[in-house]
């Protein structure tokens, strides 16, 4: 699988990292995945579960907009859809935009060395940004 570049950022992603990671995008300090409404419609469907009881076991509200929850385990806290024993995703295909986004979030604009602790499959530099030495 290629590398992934992206205008802002100083790093490129390789994606195929991802089947060996154990996840760290998914566990670690608390935080919100936001969801929107178009989001949780199409994951309730594949879930075969009502908005009402999806919304009571699945999300939690956070001023006017909605976060997965989060379970406790060890010390560290896994999104509610986080697999722990298969370390995957376990709505993968229907992840929200956010999880689909990472590692590229504007937050990483400006805190590169945090992504490259959090992320195996953060490469380093965009070869487009680096200059050769010519002295």
């Amino acid at each position: 699988m290629d590398t992934v570049q992206k205008d802002g950022f100083d790093f490129v992603f390789d994606p195929s990292a991802c089947e060996a990671c154990a996840g760290f995008c998914c566990c670690g300090n608390s935080g919100n995945v936001w969801v929107s409404p178009q989001e949780v419609e199409l994951i309730c469907l594949f879930l075969k579960m009502n908005f009402v009881d999806f919304a009571a076991k699945y999300l939690r509200r956070v001023g006017n907009r909605f976060s997965f929850q989060e379970r406790m385990v060890a010390e560290a806290f896994e999104c509610i859809f986080f697999d722990g024993i298969e370390k995957k995703c376990s709505i993968y295909a229907l992840r929200p935009s956010g999880c689909q986004t990472y590692p590229f979030w504007d937050y990483f604009k400006i805190h590169p060395e945090q992504v490259a602790r959090e992320c195996p499959g953060i490469r380093g530099r965009k070869l487009s940004e680096i200059v050769p030495n010519h002295g």
